[in-house]
């Protein structure tokens, strides 16, 4: 393997160099952005180490490596130095994820060392829109209140199961991941049209920062696709997003899934950029 400037684990001493890096794209690097916002560079409130390429006061590339490895405006070099760190560590992440520019070189480096991925997503659209959506809003759309966490639950495991292709409810039983839902309800970040005990549709606010938010875990019920409830109920989020949370929605979606990319282009979403996701 080629060895080029070394990368290093960054602290809580880089934060302000770091958020500046992470800010100057700031749909791009949102989930990046809102976990150093929320909770700093130490690892153990990280979930994970941030690595640097670059000397303190000339840092320009970033790979949050936690549960997801997230490169960041990382050119040649600098993937480089973050697949050989991740080549040493070896693999701790359940995916990569991010501009596809990077993770499809980074991948590159690191699949002779970790071997097959479970799936590779290799073009996944990011969608952004900054003004409300030109479809009218479904008004039974709405925060999600904790009492209504056990109708919520079902929604959730089965879009993450339809997405990712595995049930978050193995290994652990779901522990994490019904927290994690549980949460996003708590801090109201957590939208649905229910009837009747049943989810129609479901949206998560996922992360947000004052720059940005990014829309997560969009579902509309089976048996009711097709009928305008994404379009609308994404129309709902969005004016709720702007409102509550950030001047600019974000949201990355499949390639291969069209009608999830019609409905986003109904809502006002246009395409910004594009990701590239290796899961395991």
């Amino acid at each position: 393997m080629l060895r080029t400037t070394a990368s290093r684990v960054l602290d809580d001493n880089d934060r302000d160099e770091v958020l500046a890096l992470l800010d100057a794209d700031p749909v791009v690097n949102v989930f990046v952005a809102s976990r150093v916002r929320a909770v700093g560079l130490n690892p153990a409130r990280l979930g994970g180490q941030m690595w640097g390429f670059g000397p303190r006061g000339g840092l320009t590339s970033l790979c949050y490596a936690g549960a997801n490895l997230v490169p960041v405006n990382a050119g040649t070099d600098a993937v480089h130095a973050f697949a050989d760190r991740a080549r040493k560590q070896g693999r701790r992440c359940s995916s990569i994820v991010g501009p596809a520019d990077a993770v499809a070189p980074l991948w590159e480096r690191l699949e002779p060392y970790w071997g097959a991925a479970r799936a590779v997503r290799w073009a996944q659209p990011v969608m952004a829109v900054t003004r409300p959506s030109p479809v009218p809003i479904d008004p039974l759309v709405r925060r999600v209140r904790p009492e209504e966490f056990e109708i919520l639950l079902p929604a959730c495991v089965a879009m993450f199961t339809e997405e990712v292709g595995v049930s978050p409810e193995a290994g652990d039983g779901g522990a994490l991941y019904r927290s994690r839902v549980a949460e996003l309800i708590r801090i109201g970040r957590s939208y649905a049209r229910i009837e009747h005990g049943r989810v129609v549709f479901k949206a998560e606010i996922g992360a947000v920062t004052p720059l940005a938010c990014q829309i997560q875990g969009v579902w509309v019920h089976p048996d009711l696709r097709g009928r305008g409830h994404a379009a609308a109920g994404m129309a709902s989020v969005v004016k709720h997003a702007l409102d509550c949370f950030a001047p600019v929605v974000s949201l990355y979606v499949n390639d291969y899934n069209a009608p999830a990319r019609a409905a986003y282009r109904k809502a006002g979403f246009e395409e910004v950029g594009t990701f590239m996701s290796v899961l395991f």
